[in-house]
C-alpha cells in the first residue's frame, strides 16, 4: 500500500497551482513508514488526492511532485516518457549538426524533479540530486540507455545539494565507460572541448549559449575582456564575430589551458588572445589603477548567493564588481553583466547595475536582457527556474 503525506488545512494551494514541492512546514502527518526517496501521494486534510512524489525526509522540501495525475504509475516507462517528451522539444530546437552540446532533462521544469541530464556529441552525463531521483536510478538510467543507444553515460551527482537530501556524492561511468572524460561539442558552429569528470558542473555551461551567441554580435573590431573566462568560450564567440583582441581572466591554470586548445581548435590566432590568472576582483581594480579600458567588458561571476542569509552580501559583491568593470569600458562601449544567483531576481539584478552605474558616475543604457539557453526552459508552474540572468549595458 502507498504511503502518504496529509497536508495542513489550505495548504494545497501551491500544488494545486501545479508547483512541484511541499515543505516541511505544510506537512500533518505521514501515513505509512516510507523510506527517504519512495513514492508517497499527497492527499488534504480531507484525504481528497492533490499528487504524488518523491518522499525525503532529511530535506525542508519533504517531498517533490512526479504526478499530478492520480492515475499515472511512477515506474519505467513513467522515466522513459518524460526524458522521452523533453528530448523531443529539445530536438525541435537545435541542428545537431551545428550544435550538440544540449541540456536534455532540465529538473522541475521537465516534471523531473532533482534529475539534471546533459548531453555532449556522443557523451550523456546525469546528475540525480534528489531522493527520488536517487531511488528511480534504475529506471533513469535505463530509459537513457534505450533512448540514447550507444552512448557513454557519466554521473556527476557531487553537487552539494545531495547533503541536504542525505546523499552521498556519486561519480563514474555508468555505461560504456571510456579513458578521459574529454569530448568536442559543437556550439553555432564552433568546436569545444569539455571535460565531463573534471569540469564544472556537469562538465559545461550549456546555459550561457545565447549569451556566447550574443557576445560575438556585438564584438566586432573591439578589444574584449572577458572575466570569469573558465575556459574561454566567451572569447571564442567574440572572436569569431571579429573582435581584434580578447583578454581571458581566470583563476583556475587548467581553465586557461583549455581556452588556449578551444582556441586551437578553431584555428584562431593565438596573438589575438591573452590569457591572465588573476582574482577578477583584484585584477579589476589593478586594471583601474592603471587606466587600462577596454571597449567590451564580459562579467560572467559564479554564484554569489547560495540561501538567503547571502543575499545582502551578494548584491554588495554583485555591485561592487559591476562597479569597477564599468570603469574599464570605454565610452560607448559595452559591458554584458550576469548574475546566476536564482536568488537574485531579474529586477533586484537590475537594481544593482542601476546602482553600481551610479557609483561609477557612469550612464548605463540596458540595451538588451539576456537569459538561460531555451533548453533551459522555465516552466509556467515553476518561476524558480529562472535563475541566469543578463545585461547588456552600453556605459556612457
Amino acid at each position: 500500500m502507498t504511503s502518504s503525506i496529509i497536508l495542513q488545512a489550505d495548504r494545497d494551494k501551491s500544488l494545486k497551482r501545479r508547483h512541484p514541492w511541499v515543505f516541511s512546514q505544510a506537512v500533518k502527518q505521514v501515513h505509512g513508514t516510507p523510506n527517504s526517496g519512495d513514492t508517497v501521494d499527497i492527499v488534504t486534510e480531507k484525504g481528497e488526492f492533490v499528487a504524488r512524489g518523491a518522499y525525503s525526509p532529511n530535506s525542508q522540501i519533504r517531498a517533490r511532485v512526479w504526478t499530478f495525475d492520480q492515475n499515472e504509475v511512477i515506474d519505467a516507462d513513467f522515466f522513459q516518457r518524460r526524458i522521452q517528451q523533453a528530448w523531443a522539444v529539445r530536438q525541435q530546437l537545435f541542428d545537431l549538426n551545428q550544435t550538440n552540446g544540449i541540456r536534455v532533462v532540465a529538473a522541475e521544469s521537465d516534471g523531473l524533479p532533482g534529475v539534471t541530464i546533459d548531453l555532449y556529441a556522443d557523451v550523456l552525463v546525469c546528475q540525480l540530486l534528489s531522493a527520488g531521483a536517487e531511488r528511480q536510478r534504475k529506471h533513469i538510467i535505463a530509459a537513457l540507455k534505450q533512448l540514447f543507444a550507444g552512448y557513454s553515460i557519466y554521473e556527476r551527482s557531487d553537487a552539494d545539494v545531495r547533503k541536504k537530501e542525505g546523499l552521498e556524492p556519486k561519480t563514474g561511468w555508468l555505461h560504456l565507460p571510456r579513458e578521459s572524460g574529454e569530448v568536442v561539442i559543437k556550439e553555432n558552429g564552433l568546436n569545444i572541448l569539455v571535460d565531463v569528470i573534471n569540469g564544472h558542473k556537469t562538465g559545461f555551461y550549456l546555459d550561457q549559449r545565447d549569451s556566447r551567441a550574443a557576445a560575438g554580435r556585438y564584438a566586432k573590431g573591439k578589444n574584449v575582456l572577458n572575466c570569469f573566462s573558465y575556459t574561454g568560450t566567451f572569447a571564442l564567440s567574440a572572436l569569431q564575430g571579429g573582435a581584434n583582441h580578447v583578454t581571458n581572466a581566470d583563476l583556475s591554470d587548467l581553465a586557461l589551458e583549455t581556452a588556449t586548445r578551444n582556441a586551437q581548435l578553431n584555428q584562431l590566432h593565438l596573438s589575438q588572445l591573452t590569457n591572465t590568472k588573476a582574482d577578477v576582483f583584484k585584477l579589476l581594480r589593478q586594471y583601474k589603477d592603471q587606466g587600462l579600458q577596454f571597449d567590451m567588458v564580459i562579467l560572467d561571476p559564479p554564484k554569489f548567493a547560495e540561501n538567503k542569509s547571502q543575499l545582502v552580501g551578494a548584491c554588495r559583491g554583485y555591485k561592487d564588481i559591476n562597479r569597477l568593470a564599468m570603469l574599464l569600458v570605454k565610452p560607448g562601449g559595452l559591458l554584458l553583466t550576469f548574475s546566476c544567483s536564482g536568488l537574485i531576481e531579474e529586477s533586484l539584478f537590475h537594481k544593482v547595475v542601476a546602482d553600481a552605474a551610479l557609483d561609477a558616475n557612469r550612464g548605463c543604457l540596458f540595451i538588451e536582457r539576456l537569459s538561460q539557453a531555451t533548453d533551459h526552459p522555465i516552466a509556467s508552474f515553476y518561476p524558480e527556474g529562472h535563475y541566469l540572468k543578463g545585461l547588456v549595458c552600453l556605459i556612457q
